[in-house]
């Protein structure tokens, strides 16, 4: 919490807003990941959270969350994702985290199965207390369009502490790169534009390191 306390104040300046949301959506640069999903057999979307949720994890400021009107810092949380279910309704898909590639593809593929299967919504909340689900990532993909920017719903303007990430249609492969349709929204008192590109970057190192 050392770190948040260098940047409280600026917390308390937005915390007075009545909507501190950051909303910030850009093109992502990435090297071309699709080559060797298709190697190995691990479809890319979930290549993609792998690398999306374990960066995040790595950095402090999408780690804060709002408990009863004071900040604390979560140290992990659950890995979901929204899909389409058999009646075109979105649903949640949801499983736990592994730093291990294999094992949380595994997990992300099965959790997604259950939740196409489902006319139910499922909530992956409802059996949690309030400080349980601040534990929590919304991330969200929209393959079919090559989205410029997305304003997500939030319960409670004045917290808006759990980061929603969103993403679109993969870019077409230049000189061993590509570019992907970005979205983070997150509360202004925690993450900065900085602190935004700094998870851009986390993702990419990530993505090398694992291709090679």
């Amino acid at each position: 919490m050392d770190t948040f306390e260098q940047r409280r104040d600026r917390f308390d300046s937005f915390a007075s807003f009545a909507n501190p949301t950051l909303n910030l959506g850009f093109n992502l640069v990435l090297p071309e990941f699709r080559p060797f999903c298709r190697a190995r057999g691990t479809p890319p979307f979930h290549f993609f959270l792998f690398c999306l949720l374990t960066s995040i994890r790595e950095i402090d400021n999408f780690m804060y969350r709002i408990v009863e009107g004071e900040v604390i810092r979560i140290d992990q949380f659950k890995a979901s994702y929204t899909v389409i279910n058999e009646d075109h309704n979105y649903n949640y898909a949801a499983f736990e985290m592994s730093d291990v590639l294999d094992v949380f593809v595994e997990r992300s593929v099965a959790a997604g199965q259950v939740a196409r299967a489902s006319r139910a919504l499922i909530n992956t909340g409802k059996e949690m207390s309030p400080r349980e689900r601040k534990n929590n990532i919304y991330t969200t993909c929209m393959p079919w369009l090559d989205m410029t920017s997305i304003a997500h719903p939030v319960f409670c303007y004045q917290e808006p502490d759990i980061p929603m990430i969103a993403w679109g249609k993969y870019g077409p492969s230049v000189d061993g790169k590509m570019r992907l349709p970005f979205s983070v929204q997150a509360h202004h008192g925690f993450v900065d534009g900085y602190h935004i590109h700094l998870l851009g970057e986390r993702i990419g190192q990530k993505m090398v390191a694992l291709i090679g």
